[in-house]
């Protein structure tokens, strides 16, 4: 039966590789293809002469040459559109909503983003900063905050920095957006599941679609990761495993379509997620844990002075190093695909002649890496549901020993 619950599992995500894989391979074509223009002369002048912010940005009327951290960060961060390609100097962009509160101008103002035309025009009393505007305004030598690209700031009439108005941003970033829409697909999901199990399908007959591909899942995960950790308490904490897993899985699928948000390389994503690990951790010890910790059992005085202050310093390391193994490994892979399709870019502007005789090589390993980070996003949604699970099965670990030890 495992191995027939495993050999579905890798039919399946041959054919999701192969998918990917074609995928990539025409996503790349298409950057060369229509990217070029936009990093060979980026953010030229865009005309506005509204306000001396458009005035100060129109003093890069020469083009730019190509910036790859520009293109990195812009993909990395976070921001208030979702931004495909140019054409020319025009941008294709999907943009978002901007929320906006000032309990100061007691008013609440709610517009999407392409009414900031790419931070080269206000709106409404505030603005989209970009790196130009940052330093024309004067906002990288004001002491005490730190202003960066994509920030929204509230101006006066004359379109200079208000510092007085105090402002409330509840906006939907692209990260917001993306989430909620991977969470509803995964409701839907699973809802969908669930309904057919209710009417029989699954339990009186074979499973039929997505169930026969979640099915393994989910019981690979309580087999493998819940019931070794956790012994006869598997049951009570299935749910909150199977939640993180699919919830950390589904949001890594959907930042490796190319013009996507990574929600996962988002270190607030992952904070949030390390935090209900370790309020989970917290609620399921007991005192057996807690007298592991401040009183090692077997251990002489002068080592308990060194190792207390380690293993209560470990209670907060855990779900650091849960935090930041899913963050840093997520970014590292969307920045070396992008740090590699720029080397088209970068050889290109030294001679056209370097540009195409790197594509091949650049393309290769674009599509090497794009097919392992279909696997990353499996495995890292693997790797912090079990290390949770280990957590978790640290802090009833004591009262595990105590129980066997009382019947034996």
């Amino acid at each position: 039966m495992p191995t027939l619950i495993f050999a579905k599992i890798f039919k399946k995500g041959m054919q999701s590789i192969r998918y990917n894989t074609i995928f990539s391979v025409v996503f790349t074509i298409f950057s060369l293809l229509f990217l070029g223009p936009f990093v060979s002369a980026q953010q030229h002048d865009h005309g506005h002469q509204a306000t001396p912010v458009h005035e100060a940005a129109g003093h890069g009327a020469e083009s730019k040459k190509f910036n790859a951290a520009e293109v990195i960060f812009g993909h990395v961060l976070d921001g208030h559109e979702y931004h495909f390609m140019d054409i020319g100097d025009h941008p294709v962009t999907l943009p978002l909503p901007i929320i906006l509160y000032s309990p100061t101008r007691g008013t609440w103002d709610i517009f999407m983003s392409s009414r900031f035309e790419h931070g080269h025009a206000a709106h409404k009393g505030y603005l989209l900063l970009n790196e130009h505007s940052i330093h024309e305004m004067g906002l990288d030598t004001i002491t005490g905050k730190k202003f960066s690209a994509g920030d929204i700031v509230p101006v006066n009439a004359d379109g200079h920095y208000d510092a007085t108005v105090q402002f409330y941003d509840l906006s939907m970033t692209r990260n917001v957006v993306q989430m909620l829409l991977a969470l509803t697909l995964f409701v839907i999901i699973m809802f969908r599941v669930a309904g057919r199990y209710k009417k029989g399908v699954g339990i009186t007959s074979a499973p039929k679609g997505s169930q026969s591909l979640l099915e393994p899942i989910i019981t690979f995960v309580r087999d493998e990761v819940a019931k070794p950790n956790l012994g006869h308490n598997y049951n009570r904490y299935l749910p909150f495993l199977l939640t993180v897993f699919f919830f950390i899985l589904v949001n890594n699928i959907f930042g490796l379509i190319p013009g996507s948000a990574n929600v996962t390389g988002n270190i607030a994503f992952t904070v949030v997620l390390g935090l209900l690990s370790f309020v989970v951790i917290l609620f399921s010890s007991n005192k057996h844990y807690w007298g592991h910790i401040f009183n090692p059992p077997g251990v002489p005085f002068g080592v308990k002075l060194i190792l207390v202050p380690v293993e209560f310093l470990s209670v907060f390391i855990k779900p650091f190093a849960l935090i930041i193994r899913l963050f840093a490994n997520m970014v590292a892979g969307h920045i070396i695909i992008i740090c590699l399709v720029s080397l088209i870019f970068i050889f290109g502007e030294l001679s056209p002649i370097a540009g195409w005789g790197a594509s091949p090589l650049a393309v290769g390993f674009t599509v090497f890496i794009y097919l392992i980070e279909v696997l990353v996003a499996f495995l890292q949604a693997f790797i912090f549901t079990m290390l949770s699970a280990v957590f978790i099965g640290q802090a009833l670990e004591g009262a595990h020993h105590d129980e066997a030890h009382a019947h034996h």
